[in-house]
């Protein structure tokens, strides 16, 4: 474990596994985007339709939320899955706040895969695992490099102000 949370070796690993994962969302992303055309509303009519049958691909409990929440918001799931690929996507590529942005990667995929995607799906939730398990040393190659000591250093001092005024009121 110290191996892969802590070595430069796997840092570089990391940035590579990190680079690619930030990749495939960018441009799936941006395809969205681009192309005008993408509208989550046939993709979830599509998942609720998979929930019935002989063999559902679409659990029940995950249709019974896309029926009930996504499809009537349709535009705004539409708009969040375009801009999340994005900005996920970028945000990895830099190694910027890299484990909330794969947090919020892995989270996306599961939810293509509840709704009976196969693609590649499953293979960026195992390499998004890697990358959340190897925690700071996986943005260690990019902006985290700053951005992470900074913002310490920040709500560091932020929380010794707020103790001071607590303890002199």
């Amino acid at each position: 474990m110290n191996f892969i949370r802590n070595h430069k070796v796997a840092a570089g690993l990391w940035t590579i596994i990190r680079v690619y994962i930030g990749y495939v969302w960018l441009t799936s992303g941006l395809g969205k985007i681009m192309g005008g055309e993408f509208d989550a509303s046939g993709f979830l009519q599509g998942a609720i339709a998979q929930t019935g049958g002989e063999h559902p691909t679409v659990q029940a409990w995950w249709g019974a939320f896309l029926e009930a929440v996504a499809l009537p918001n349709a535009e705004l799931f539409t708009v969040l899955v375009m801009w999340g690929e994005v900005l996920v996507g970028i945000a990895l590529i830099l190694g910027l706040f890299t484990n909330f942005a794969a947090l919020m990667g892995i989270t996306m995929n599961f939810a293509f895969l509840f709704s009976g995607t196969v693609s590649t799906n499953a293979q960026m939730v195992l390499l998004t695992i890697f990358i959340i398990v190897a925690g700071a040393n996986a943005g260690k190659y990019g902006v985290d490099r700053w951005v992470m000591p900074y913002m310490k250093h920040t709500w560091k001092n932020r929380k010794q102000k707020q103790n001071k005024t607590t303890l002199a009121a």
